[in-house]
Order: C-alpha cells, then sequence, then structure tokens
C-alpha cells in the first residue's frame, strides 16, 4: 500500500526500499504487520474480466461517532471504483454515490454482490432493472452473501482501520472517557459526526488512491487492469437522479428511507452554518494536520478542533 500511494503522488520506489524505510521508521506498525495472519480464502475465487462481478460493502467501525464507509471494487481488477463516507448508511446515498457513479464512469457490472443489508435496495432495484443491458445476461444481476464470504471487499477494510478509522476513533473514545465529549446530546453528535466524516473523507481518498496505484502480486496493478473499464457502457438516461429512482421503487416495492441524520442540525438556516464554518475554517485552515497527526499517534490537534467546533455552534446558536 505505500508503494501505492508513494506511485500516486508520483513517487516511484521498489517494494524492498520502501520496506526497509519503514521497518527502521515505524517499528511497531512493521511487527503488526508481520504478525498479522491473513485473510486466505478457501474457495477459488473467479472474476473472468472487468465488469464481471463488482462488491459493495460497508464498514461500520465509527458507526456510534457518525461516520459510516461504503466501498466498490471490481472483482477482476480489484480497483476500486467507488467511494462514499456518510454520517448514516442510507439508500438513495449509497445508490447515487456508489452505484449510479460507478456505472456511468466504468460501465455496467454483470453481477452486484454485497450482504443482506437493507441500505443496498435502491442499488439492486436498479441493477435488476437495467439487467438486459449487461454484457453477460446469463448470470444474475446480483448475489447477498453473509459478509464473511465477501472476501474481495473486506481485505480492503483493514487498510482503512488502521490508516482512518482507528486513529480518529481513539482520539473521540478519549474525550468520552474524559467526560469531556457527550455523545446524548444531539448538538455535539451532529459537531462530531461533521468534522469526523470531513477528515475520514480525507484518508479514505489516501487509502483509495494508493490502493488503485500499488501493484498486487502475481496480479497487477488495479488502475491498469480497469483502464478499459466494462465491455457494455449504458446511457447516462437509464440512470435517473436518486430521487427519481427512489420514486420508481416505492411506486413499485415500497417505502425507503430517504434522508439519513446522526445527531440534530441547530442552526435555525443554512446562512448560519455557513457563517460558522467559514468562522471554524479560519480558525482551523487545514484540517489535513488533524488527520495527520492523528495517524501518527498526535491527537490532540483533532481533539482541539472538535471541541473548538462545538463550543463555536453553541455561541452561534445561542445568539
Amino acid at each position: 500500500m505505500m508503494t501505492g500511494y508513494l506511485a500516486a503522488a508520483g513517487v516511484h520506489a521498489s517494494e524492498g526500499r520502501v520496506g526497509d524505510v519503514l521497518r527502521n521508521i515505524h517499528m511497531p506498525y512493521h511487527r503488526a504487520r508481520c504478525q498479522g495472519a491473513r485473510n486466505l480464502n478457501p474457495v477459488p475465487y473467479n472474476a473472468g474480466y472487468v465488469g464481471h462481478k463488482v462488491h459493495i460493502d460497508q464498514n461500520e467501525k465509527m458507526v456510534m461517532f457518525g461516520v459510516t464507509h461504503v466501498l466498490a471494487i471490481d472483482g477482476f481488477s480489484s480497483k476500486i471504483v467507488g467511494k462514499s463516507t456518510m454520517p448514516v448508511k442510507n439508500n438513495l446515498t449509497i445508490y447515487s454515490d456508489i452505484y449510479r457513479g460507478a456505472v456511468m464512469e466504468y460501465g455496467m457490472w454483470d453481477q452486484v454482490r454485497v450482504d443482506h443489508g437493507k441500505e443496498f435496495y435502491l442499488t439492486l432495484y436498479m441493477q435488476e432493472k437495467l439487467a438486459s443491458h449487461r454484457h453477460n445476461t446469463e448470470r444474475p444481476p446480483y448475489m447477498q452473501t453473509p459478509s464473511t464470504k465477501n472476501h474481495t471487499i473486506e481485505r480492503i477494510w483493514p487498510e482503512v482501520n488502521n490508516r482512518v478509522n482507528y486513529p480518529l476513533k481513539v482520539a473521540l473514545v478519549q474525550l468520552m472517557d474524559q467526560e469531556v465529549l457527550d455523545m446524548e446530546d444531539m448538538m455535539s453528535k451532529f459537531c462530531v459526526s461533521s468534522l469526523t466524516c470531513q477528515l475520514a473523507r480525507l484518508g479514505i481518498d489516501r487509502v483509495v488512491q494508493a490502493w488503485n496505484a500499488h501493484r498486487i502480486p502475481g496480479k497487477g496493478i488495479p488502475s491498469y487492469l480497469a483502464r478499459e473499464g466494462c465491455p457494455k457502457r449504458i446511457s447516462t438516461d437509464l440512470l435517473p437522479e436518486a430521487s427519481v429512482a427512489a420514486d420508481w421503487y416505492e411506486q413499485e416495492v415500497g417505502s425507503l428511507t430517504r434522508v439519513s441524520h446522526f445527531g440534530t442540525n441547530p442552526f435555525q438556516s443554512a446562512q448560519d452554518q455557513e457563517t460558522a464554518e467559514r468562522e471554524f475554517a479560519l480558525q482551523w485552515p487545514d484540517v489535513t494536520v488533524m488527520l495527520d497527526n492523528a495517524v501518527n499517534n498526535q491527537p490532540e490537534d483533532f481533539k482541539s478542533g472538535l471541541q473548538g467546533l462545538i463550543d463555536l455552534t453553541r455561541r452561534h446558536c445561542q445568539r
């Protein structure tokens, strides 16, 4: 992954050289990597080409703080083709940011693979509705399996957890243990989710860039393998906006939760919220520093930034 991250930034170095450097500058992480057990799939996996299968899965390690990740990965190339971080998993967001975005960019997959979560209902509905537009129409348009059998996407989550979720979660748990952060307070919940999602998106962007640019032994580089996209492309007219797709679903199947909230937005107007966000940006102009330091076991900037955001929000809402 580190070689992939460097390659995405335009720096090309051999795996051996990068390994030597990491072994010297970050011994605890190196030891943990050496001792970690590999996630071996006992059943041979088969994906014949880009567009054969796309795996979509959610990560809820940070759900108690209003952060949920959803990723989509092509089975043949292992390229991550869709990503989204949201406060609460939502059918419309997943369809719009993950499925619709991926199909518009890469083409139509023969099969979508997910677990049994209700948050994928709209995506599966549209995949079935567009089934005749696939390259291979003999396969079922989608499959729902337990998460434990969705190994292709599961392999990315340890990287996300180590590089994004756990560093941020440690800082938030420390604030709760110190009784500085009250997650029962709806305004605090809103602020925690807003800032943590912002940082988590930055982290996810880095992980995705690194993953797609790293070389998988015996396979190749995901971005290169997926360069041609899926064999079958479809017109964007067939992929309606999320609200329209949800209307179709409700007419034919049943109701969907269109908007999901974490905490309560305390601002009386969008203008008040924009004013508070501008003031926060003046005090903390580069939130990337919060993430960088948290990942390097220095979470104080993130903690102080979050406390500052909560205080600032409270002041604006009491005016």
